[in-house]
């Protein structure tokens, strides 16, 4: 095969079989969601038919369930608060070296926005209970 062929299949070649993959991480990531959906109704529903105190204790897994996601949403919140904040001032004293300081104030943004997400929650948003 002539070399210049090659070279323009390499990235041919790469770039399908990149796309390929994201698709099968995609539809695999959704089919285990979706089990995972099934399970916890199913669980839920055997509980609720086992006897009189299984409603009870259906509502009280499902309130217990979305506490937890609430209070993973929050501790989320706060870690991209906190990396933000620091790829702020990371920039800034990287730019500022760099090119000088009008240019480094360009690291304000994403340090402002790691700001914004710590006052939204640490202060704004309502209890998690």
């Amino acid at each position: 095969m002539n070399p210049e062929v090659i070279a323009v299949f390499i990235p041919i070649v790469g770039s399908v079989s990149l796309f390929t993959f994201l698709v099968f991480v995609i539809w695999f990531g959704t089919r285990q969601k979706e089990r995972e959906a099934f399970y916890r109704s199913e669980t839920l529903r055997r509980i609720t038919e086992a006897s009189g105190e299984g409603a009870k204790a259906a509502m009280d897994l499902l309130k217990e369930e979305e506490h937890l996601k609430r209070i993973k949403a929050r501790e989320g919140l706060k870690i991209g608060g906190v990396v933000n904040l620091g790829v702020g001032v990371g920039l800034v004293i990287f730019l500022w070296a760099l090119v000088g300081p009008k240019l480094a104030l360009c690291g304000l943004i994403p340090g402002f926005v790691g700001v914004a997400l710590l006052i939204y929650v640490f202060f704004m948003a309502g209890p998690v209970e």
